[in-house]
């Protein structure tokens, strides 16, 4: 444990609350916080016997505490590390402010360097808002751009998810990427936008999203654009989004896909200088394929990744651990990589059948690996098709090695038949879910698969009755765990409203707040996390109402109003203000 994190830990009691233990009882009123553990809790007099006279005491009447959320798929360093360069314009009213954003950033910037901003809207998907709402109804082409600065290549860029998008460039970005009138309308699968004299406007449409996306065109206009991830800025970026993450309530991440080796590095250099305020939990990825640059790897270099994830294997730190391989075998489905035997139709309205992003041979090389060396193997698989290919080969290693079960997991499996999931969970699989999923792509499958896709979309509650411990993740959002566990009871879909609720997909209020609790720590087997148990890390959010019995249409609105991580207070919104007590001046029992 880091210096950081242990000095300065409260000696303290929360009175008066709703302390959820289990979610299926009676909430408790009172915790004790002590050397970064839980050392009590029960009623207000059990606790307040237990500490004696000397420990300072809150009531914090009306308020709800939980153990600390766990994410179990955040791409917390990936999406912080991408944000990092860029001008935010997620929130931008109209041309002017976009204007006057790149603008001010321009002012900063030396001439010639490039300035990218994030797309206008909500990330990931811009459903509920995008740049479709802005006054004007549609990004600014390169004449508006060009009033920021004509000293800059200006990129308004596009994110993964949405295939086809759109971005902007202003006119010294279509010359340092030699986009001009000469250029074709179509370049593979970009579309260049023409005004009346042919010349570009510099509105780009298509493949045109900053990863997953492997169109020859713009993988090659992305080699004369600044690298995704810049490793000088991601420390400053992380810390910022760890902030933000304990301001949602988490307290403990699970990174789980698309991890390099540098990128699990950063995690390092951050725990080695004190700079953690949530638990890390990482796994390193056997073929990395979504990032711009990312290549097939050989078979000496897939056993180097395998040997080397096991040689850093650690799982004895409070703060950060390493444990795994993570083999995704296909991609999704918005670019037309996700297994699909039958067919679907991809971004284009061509029929695909999918693309591999990890060979067959490559796969059981790491199914053999864990099995011979007692690895967790973690797979991320989208559809039935993936499913039935990792349950054969399961079966095939267990019959190999003589081994009765795994203890492996499945990452947002989010296509999975029934009995797919009574088998998965005789192999001894886990399984981590995203709602997002249902959010934000299942209009989507049902245009490009079939609405048949639905009825096997996101079936949690298949998954709960076959006996596999469920934990929830945020992946491509929303960026809000307690919409996700409103969404695991409604699963509404956006942006038709429509929902594909069924026998096989409605959980319970306290199965969706599992998910997000004691699930995720048992799925990443960290004990003394996930609950309010007495000798527990006093990982824990104190709330402005109880998750579990709130209208659910308020869940999303929950707010966090403090946040501890081994007893350390790494997220006070108003808290203070909020119970009307003084800073500092906390009741004493006397």
């Amino acid at each position: 444990m880091t210096t950081e994190m242990t000095t300065n830990l409260p000696n303290i009691i929360y009175t008066d609350a709703e302390v959820i233990v289990d979610p299926r009882d009676t909430p408790a009123e009172a915790i004790w916080i002590r050397e970064g553990r839980i050392a009590a809790v029960g009623s207000n007099e059990e606790v307040l016997a237990a500490a004696g006279p000397d420990v300072d005491r809150q009531s914090v009447a009306g308020a709800t505490i939980i153990p600390g959320l766990i994410d179990t798929h955040p791409h917390l360093l990936h999406f912080s590390a991408f944000l990092a360069p860029l001008v935010d314009l997620t929130r931008a009213r109209d041309h002017e402010e976009i204007v006057e954003l790149i603008r001010s950033k321009a002012l900063d910037t030396p001439k010639g360097e490039w300035i990218q901003t994030t797309p206008v809207g909500e990330p990931h998907y811009f459903q509920r808002r995008s740049f479709r709402n802005l006054a004007e109804g549609q990004l600014p082409d390169r004449k508006v751009l060009d009033r920021a600065t004509s000293d800059h290549p200006v990129i308004i860029q596009a994110f993964a998810p949405v295939l086809p998008n759109v971005i902007a460039l202003n006119s010294a970005a279509l010359s340092r990427l030699g986009i001009d009138a000469s250029t074709k309308d179509r370049v593979a699968n970009v579309w260049i936008e023409k005004d009346a004299a042919g010349n570009p406007t510099g509105i780009l449409r298509g493949a045109v999203t900053n990863y997953y996306n492997s169109d020859p065109f713009f993988a090659g206009l992305s080699t004369l654009m600044p690298p995704l991830i810049q490793p000088e800025l991601a420390p400053e970026a992380l810390a910022k989004a760890m902030a933000t993450y304990n301001g949602l309530g988490i307290t403990t991440i699970y990174e789980g896909h698309g991890m390099d080796f540098e990128h699990i590095e950063g995690y390092q250099a951050m725990h080695d200088h004190g700079a953690l305020s949530l638990r890390v939990h990482v796994v390193p990825e056997l073929q990395p394929a979504a990032l711009p640059g990312d290549r097939p790897k050989t078979d000496a270099e897939i056993d180097a990744t395998l040997e080397k994830a096991l040689a850093m294997r650690s799982v004895d730190d409070d703060w950060l651990r390493i444990d795994g391989i993570t083999s995704a075998t296909f991609g999704p489905c918005f670019n037309g990589t996700m297994a699909w035997n039958d067919g679907y139709l991809d971004a284009w309205g061509n029929r695909t059948t999918g693309n591999r992003i990890v060979s067959k041979a490559h796969n059981r090389r790491a199914f053999e690996f864990c099995a011979e060396h007692d690895l967790r193997l973690n797979l991320c698989a989208c559809s039935p098709d993936e499913h039935d290919e990792h349950i054969a080969m399961t079966g095939e290693i267990l019959a190999k090695y003589d081994m009765e079960r795994t203890n492996w997991i499945i990452q947002h499996g989010y296509l999975v038949r029934e009995d797919q999931a009574k088998k998965y969970a005789e192999l001894g699989f886990d399984m981590t879910v995203s709602t997002s999923f249902t959010f934000g792509k299942a209009d989507m499958l049902a245009e490009r698969i079939g609405p048949h896709a639905l009825e096997v979309l996101n079936p949690l509650r298949q998954f709960l009755d076959a006996g596999l411990k469920v934990a929830g993740g945020m992946d491509w959002g929303p960026c809000n765990p307690f919409e996700h566990m409103q969404l695991a009871v409604t699963h509404k879909m956006f942006p038709s409203g429509r929902t594909n609720a069924g026998p096989a997909q409605v959980v319970t209020r306290e199965e969706a707040y599992e998910m997000w609790t004691e699930n995720g720590a048992k799925l990443i087997g960290w004990e003394g996390i996930g609950s309010l148990h007495r000798g527990n890390h006093a990982d824990l959010a104190i709330l402005d109402r109880n998750p579990i019995t709130c209208d659910i249409d308020a869940l999303p609105e929950t707010r966090v109003l403090r946040t501890h991580v081994g007893g350390r207070i790494v997220h006070d919104d108003g808290f203070e203000s909020e119970f009307d007590f003084p800073v500092g001046g906390h009741d004493s029992i006397a």
